[in-house]
């Protein structure tokens, strides 16, 4: 079985939130964005944002996201993001 990625919680962060600047912000890191700010609520990300949110997930670090796991509890905020991955990746899920 392959060992899962290794990656900091900066390093996650910090390569999901590029994504979003560059996917859904068109390259421009809105001022009073924080790594606790709900991706929705900001409209940030909308509901067909979020399913290309969870492909990049999937891909950048070789995990699977469940049906059941696709909640804001998990993918709404950057911080969210980050603990759902290291639980993911840690799991070897």
């Amino acid at each position: 079985m392959a060992q899962p990625k290794q990656s900091t919680n900066k390093g996650i962060g910090a390569t999901v939130k590029q994504f979003v600047v560059d996917n859904f912000l068109f390259g421009k890191d809105p001022e009073g964005f924080y790594d606790d700010d709900s991706f929705l609520e900001r409209g940030i990300i909308d509901s067909t944002g979020v399913l290309e949110l969870i492909g990049f997930i999937e891909r950048t670090y070789s995990i699977r996201i469940n049906d059941d796991e696709m909640l804001p509890e998990n993918l709404d905020s950057l911080n969210r993001v980050v603990k759902f991955v290291n639980k993911k990746m840690n799991s070897g899920a």
